[in-house]
C-alpha cells in the first residue's frame, strides 16, 4: 500500500473511481500551505443522502474496513466530556520500505442530517490537526457529496508527497472506497445498518 495514497485516502475517504459506474468524482483539488494539506472534492453517488450518512457514520466493529482496506480498526469510543461522540480509526500504509500505522481520535458532529463534521484530538492522534466536513445534498435521484478537509500530519512525509503527487494518486488509484460507499448505501439493511459486504 502506497503511503501517499494512504494519507490521501485517510483524509478524503475516497481514492478514485472506475469508469462506467454511477459514482462519479467530478472535481478534486489538493493544496498545501507549509505543513498543512487542504483537500476539496465533489462527487455524485447513486444512493440517497440518508443511506450514505449511515455508511459514513458506521464505525462500529471495524466496519470502515468495508470502505477501504487501509482501515485496520474503527469504532466508537466513550463520548467526550460534553457528550459529543468520539470515533477511533487506525490505518496502515507503506512507501517502499517505510511503513507506519496512523491513528485518529475524532469528535464526530452530525450538525444536520446532511452535514457531518469531524475534528481530531491531537493529543490522541498522529495528526497535529485534522478536520473534515461532508455535505450531502439530493441530486438527480442520488446524492451530491462535497468534501472539505484540512490536515497536518504529526509524522514525516517524503518531500515528493506533495499536492501534485497526492492528486495524481487520487485520480489513478485502483478500485475505490467511493464505489464501496455507494454499494453499501444501496444495500442498507431493513434495520438501517450498513452491514452488507462490499464487492
Amino acid at each position: 500500500m502506497n503511503l501517499g495514497k494512504t494519507v490521501l485516502s485517510l483524509a478524503i475517504g475516497i481514492c478514485c473511481i472506475s469508469a462506467g459506474t454511477p459514482a462519479t468524482l467530478d472535481s478534486v483539488d489538493v493544496s498545501r500551505d507549509h505543513d498543512r494539506y487542504h483537500v476539496a472534492a465533489d462527487t455524485h453517488l447513486d444512493a440517497p443522502p440518508a443511506a450514505i450518512s449511515k455508511v459514513l457514520l458506521d464505525f462500529d466493529d471495524d466496519r470502515y474496513a468495508q470502505i477501504s482496506e487501509i482501515y485496520k480498526e474503527s469504532g466508537y469510543l466513550p463520548p467526550d466530556t460534553d457528550g459529543t461522540p468520539l470515533v477511533y480509526t487506525r490505518v496502515e500504509g507503506c512507501l517502499l520500505f517505510y511503513c507506519r500505522s496512523m491513528r485518529r481520535v475524532e469528535r464526530l458532529e452530525v450538525v444536520t442530517p446532511n452535514f457531518i463534521r469531524s475534528t481530531a484530538l491531537p493529543e490522541r492522534s498522529d495528526f497535529k490537526y485534522s478536520s473534515s466536513e461532508w455535505t450531502l445534498e439530493p441530486e438527480n435521484g442520488g446524492t451530491r457529496i462535497s468534501y472539505r478537509m484540512d490536515m497536518e500530519p504529526n509524522f514525516w512525509l517524503p518531500p515528493f508527497v506533495g499536492p501534485w503527487f497526492l492528486k495524481r494518486t487520487l485520480l489513478r488509484g485502483a478500485p475505490t472506497a467511493i464505489e464501496k460507499i455507494e454499494y453499501l448505501a444501496q444495500h442498507i439493511g431493513e434495520n438501517g445498518s450498513a452491514h452488507a459486504s462490499a464487492p
